[in-house]
């Protein structure tokens, strides 16, 4: 192999090497089952008809590329949310290498998170034993406050009971009895990762306002004048949480952030490891059941969670991911009136200064056809927004979508003459997508880095907004909410559309006729 100490060469030019090149034909036509080139030209053809299409809409079981993660995932970004906890997955170790590396790859930063090391003798006996030991180790092990306890699909599908189990190991000393450890069952099989956020954070609320499994008198509200925030599932947590808090700060208003892991995942390189960093305090997550009212940026990750605190006498509103000029002008009248905070005229001059960006550049986005893809209140928002641009967002797709948000996306489209032409697609995935891209092409695709594989097939050029981002850094680190973060997005959207432009006129006598300098 042409690798050495003396010439180390990137991965890039040392896969194209004559060695390597042979070794990788040596393994395809051994290993591989080739089939002739020309039938498998004429087959990736047909795979872009209108033909293909039809049929690949109509396949029931199969998916193909969800745009979505399973439970538990949600259930860990909720954990390190509260202050010095640790999330504890009851199931496999690999499950949970899973979460920590899909959350460490986008936030560049360690996730710690615990598994109870389910094998095969648990899947056939329980895993009651797991659960005492797990327990056990965590608590001696990393001195947390909390643990959080939620499960995979083995722990699900044998039927383990995590409250009982949670008491048995109290009871066998695992943790003390008075020790914190909310749970929630989160099959990994059904749902999504928002569902497993939803399903997280009631757990948290209703261990501390429901007496604790049992095991403490259930607290009695006492209204005070604060509000609750509840992010959701959300890729931009570090840059949109500290958005929040800012906008808060200068409205004057008492707030609880529930589940803040802006800090945790945005830990600062001094020399000290933080295992945890931030995050709510117990005893505000306790407190939280006397606020006024409570927020929810993402409805579709807090849909059994909203009717719980509304339970609980609480006034709840929710918003879908709100981007852009509308969708922060409703989200700040909400706080004003529910708070009696007047909006300051800082950020009417922010919100000027959005539209004002908006007024500059609408000629370049004004008719653009977009494909959007990612989780439902994500969606609506980025829809909203383009609407708003006086772009189209032509296909709109989540795979953790119901008919219930299928609906209200329609609902969007019919209220502006831009949405007049678009679709919405609810159960759908990525392989979807690829014959819609193929079918009914448009100009640009946002969604998160599974899209560069449609980018690569169907030429649609990506913008990256949404989770998982692997292969670009630091985005999550802007807020997109807010009109600071309208104004992100607006850039976002626009740099793409600037780039694409140059790419096709840069080739010199031929196309470079608009390779303008000023646009």
């Amino acid at each position: 192999m042409p690798q050495n100490a003396d010439n180390v060469l990137d991965h890039f030019e040392l896969f194209r090497g004559p060695e390597y090149q042979q070794m990788l034909a040596n393994k395809k036509k051994m290993f591989e089952n080739p089939r002739d080139p020309a039938e498998v030209e004429r087959i990736r053809e047909w795979a872009k008809t209108p033909e293909y299409k039809e049929k690949n809409f109509a396949r029931e079981a199969l998916t193909v590329n969800p745009a979505k993660a399973c439970q538990p995932l949600g259930a860990v970004f909720v954990a390190v949310g509260f202050e010095h906890t640790i999330p504890f997955v009851h199931g496999s170790q690999g499950c949970v290498a899973y979460y920590r590396s899909h959350l460490s790859r986008h936030f560049k930063e360690p996730s710690s998170c615990v598994s109870s090391s389910m094998t095969e003798d648990a899947a056939v006996f329980g895993g009651l034993n797991n659960m005492i030991d797990g327990l056990a180790n965590t608590y001696s092990m990393y001195k947390p406050k909390m643990i959080a306890v939620s499960t995979t699909c083995m722990a699900e599908v044998i039927g383990d009971d995590l409250n009982a189990f949670i008491k048995t190991a109290k009871e066998k000393g695992s943790v003390p009895q008075e020790y914190d450890v909310p749970f929630a069952h989160t099959p990994a099989f059904v749902g999504s990762h928002v569902t497993g956020y939803d399903n997280a954070i009631k757990g948290v609320l209703e261990h501390f306002w429901d007496g604790k499994a049992g095991t403490a008198p259930k607290l009695v509200r006492e209204p005070n004048e604060k509000i609750n925030f509840i992010g959701g599932f959300d890729g931009y947590t570090v840059g949109n949480l500290r958005e929040v808090k800012r906008i808060f700060g200068l409205m004057g208003v008492d707030y609880t952030i529930l589940g803040d892991n802006s800090e945790v995942f945005d830990t600062p390189t001094d020399g000290e490891f933080r295992m945890y960093d931030g995050g709510t305090t117990l005893e505000e997550a306790a407190n939280a059941v006397h606020a006024k009212a409570t927020i929810s940026m993402q409805e579709y990750c807090t849909e059994k969670t909203l009717p719980f605190i509304a339970n609980h006498g609480q006034e709840v509103v929710a918003f879908n991911h709100p981007v852009g000029v509308k969708g922060t002008d409703e989200f700040l009248m909400a706080i004003s009136r529910i708070s009696g905070k007047e909006i300051p005229e800082e950020l009417a001059k922010e919100r000027g200064r959005l539209v004002d960006a908006i007024a500059d550049s609408n000629a370049h986005i004004h008719g653009k056809k977009f494909a959007i893809y990612g989780d439902p209140d994500l969606c609506l928002g980025l829809a909203a927004f383009l609407l708003e641009l006086g772009a189209e967002p032509t296909h709109v797709l989540a795979t953790n979508g119901n008919q219930k948000w299928a609906d209200k996306v329609q609902k969007l489209f019919d209220s502006s003459p831009f949405g007049q032409n678009c679709n919405v697609y609810p159960g759908r995935d990525l392989w979807h997508m690829r014959s819609l891209l193929f079918t009914e092409p448009v100009d640009f695709l946002i969604g998160n880095t599974y899209g560069k594989y449609l980018e690569r097939d169907t030429g649609t050029p990506l913008i990256r907004i949404g989770f998982p981002v692997f292969d670009r850094h630091h985005h999550h680190r802007r807020p997109v909410w807010g009109y600071q973060g309208g104004m992100n997005v607006l850039i976002t959207i626009l740099d793409k559309i600037f780039d694409t432009i140059d790419q096709n006129t840069i080739v010199p006598a031929k196309t470079d006729y608009s390779f303008d300098i000023i646009r």
